[in-house]
């Protein structure tokens, strides 16, 4: 195992509690080569129930509190994808964790150290070790770091254009071009409320809500293009 200060380095937190770290780099492989009767007190899998919970209690929270915009539809989306074991992989991969892990015999010689499960897994209880052993506001700082950092929070990319959407489901049935107007700001400065109207058309609008211009926008567009989509059949129909 690579000296403990430098896999601290790269979490970002330093362990009161060393055991806990060990615990959660523990795969059962190796604590039931060590202890064949205890292996499930030894091994990182408690860890990682609670890791799990933890995860996804902090993201749901974080969502709800940069994204006030968003469905709930949307937001089991977003925080179904940084809460996968695909997303948890890639960042165990980017910190390293492999070369830590506590593998074994068998684990060892057929690659366990790369396993996406097993590095996924090591992530989750990494996180529960750190809530043990420094609290919420510490797991939530590793969460927010090394998990969430660059994970595309902010919600956009081209499955979430939804203004993009709707212009081009205008043009397929031909139908004017939306249009889009400011209704309200209202708010103090750092925490205003945008209302933002979108039509195509003189009949067709959708009005919402959003902490800025662009989000009201996009959640106006979605909320016609949704009601389009049940509505309106193809021009050629």
């Amino acid at each position: 195992m690579a000296a403990v200060e430098e896999l601290e380095a790269k979490l970002g937190y330093s362990f009161r509690d060393r055991a806990l770290l060990k615990q959660a780099l523990t795969h059962r492989s190796w604590a039931f080569e060590k202890d064949p009767g205890h292996q499930g007190a030894l091994s990182n899998e408690r860890l990682e129930f609670l890791g799990d919970a933890v995860l996804g209690l902090v993201v749901s929270e974080i969502l709800i509190e940069r994204h006030p915009e968003l469905s709930e539809g949307r937001l089991s989306q977003l925080k179904a994808r940084l809460v996968s074991a695909r997303h948890l992989h890639e960042r165990a991969r980017q910190l390293e964790l492999g070369p830590h892990l506590n593998l074994g015999r068998g684990e060892e010689v057929t690659g366990g150290r790369s396993k996406p499960t097993l590095l996924a897994n090591a992530l989750e209880a990494l996180i529960g070790a750190i809530y043990l052993d420094g609290g919420m506001a510490s797991a939530r700082a590793f969460i927010e770091s090394r998990i969430l950092a660059g994970g595309g929070l902010e919600g956009t990319g081209p499955e979430r254009d939804f203004k993009s959407r709707l212009q081009q489901f205008a043009q397929t049935r031909g139908l004017p071009a939306p249009r889009y107007r400011t209704i309200s700001a209202s708010g103090p400065d750092h925490c205003k409320v945008f209302t933002v109207e979108v039509a195509i058309g003189e009949h067709l609008t959708a009005r919402a809500e959003g902490s800025s211009l662009k989000a009201a926008g996009q959640r106006a567009a979605e909320i016609l293009l949704n009601r389009l989509s049940e509505e309106q059949p193809p021009k050629d129909q």
